[in-house]
């Protein structure tokens, strides 16, 4: 009983800040903004920005893969590191984060911006500014900065666990390390590549800042269109709707990541 107490703070936190606020977040979806009373309209409404929900499910999918092939590497290394090196490494990938989003975004479009210092090497070298902003490639760019330490992070802590052991064994029987790496460390470590999948994947589909400072009008994201609703739209129902449909999209996503990694598990089992 006294155990069960324990957690009864937690749950009354979970009731005012989860709880609560997903329920003003349905009951603004299913009103109307003038009257108050039930509506669908809002929902209905959803079906006109299903291109933007495409094009951020897209670009928040080619970021997580692009974070997942440049972290693999990055976690592999440091995992095969000495104990003194792995802690040095691990907070060299931390550290930028200790930084404000804001900063990091914005110094991102010192580099590329028309007058940017990288178009500045490129202009006193007589050649032409090169088009580096406000592009889906910049967007992407900028997700991959900002959210690769969350690939990182989890696929060292599985990588890292993984027995020797296994991997002696494998040698033992004559696997190469490309067979070793092949047939052991890379199957134990997928759910360190689900669990970082997941981690980029749902702040960059509603990421909103990013898309503001590197993309353009025709980079246009949920999470721009959100924002805008509250802020200058002054419509909550209808912002409030399509963040409870991200939501859901979100869920079903970690829903369908989860059950890939419980696969996983089993099968190696």
């Amino acid at each position: 009983m006294k155990t069960k107490r324990l957690a009864d703070p937690y749950l009354v936190w979970m009731a005012i800040f989860t709880i609560v606020p997903l329920g003003i977040v349905v009951y603004f979806a299913f009103t109307d903004s003038a009257t108050g009373a039930f509506t669908f309209k809002n929902i209905v409404n959803i079906g006109n920005y299903i291109p933007i929900f495409v094009k951020s499910i897209w670009l928040a999918l080619v970021s997580s893969i692009i974070c997942m092939v440049i972290g693999y590497p990055v976690a592999y290394y440091i995992a095969g590191r000495s104990h003194k090196a792995q802690r040095f490494l691990y907070m060299l990938i931390m550290l930028p984060m200790c930084i404000s989003f804001l900063l990091r975004t914005m110094a991102w479009v010192a580099l590329l911006d028309d007058t940017g210092i990288i178009n500045g090497f490129v202009t006193a070298m007589g050649l032409k500014a090169l088009p580096l902003i406000r592009t889906n490639g910049a967007v992407v760019l900028g997700m991959v900065y900002n959210y690769l330490p969350y690939m990182i992070m989890p696929l060292y802590t599985v990588i890292m666990k993984i027995d020797p052991r296994l991997v002696e064994a494998a040698q033992d029987l004559g696997c190469s390390n490309t067979q070793v790496f092949r047939r052991v460390v890379f199957p134990l470590s997928v759910p360190g590549i689900i669990s970082g999948f997941t981690m980029v994947f749902v702040p960059a589909v509603s990421t909103f800042y990013i898309s503001q400072k590197l993309g353009s009008s025709g980079t246009t994201l949920i999470g721009d269109v959100i924002e805008s609703q509250f802020k200058t739209a002054y419509n909550p129902n209808l912002g409030a709707a399509l963040s409870l449909v991200l939501m859901v999209l979100v869920f079903i996503c970690i829903g369908i990541m989860n059950r890939f990694s419980d696969d996983e598990e089993v099968a190696t089992v």
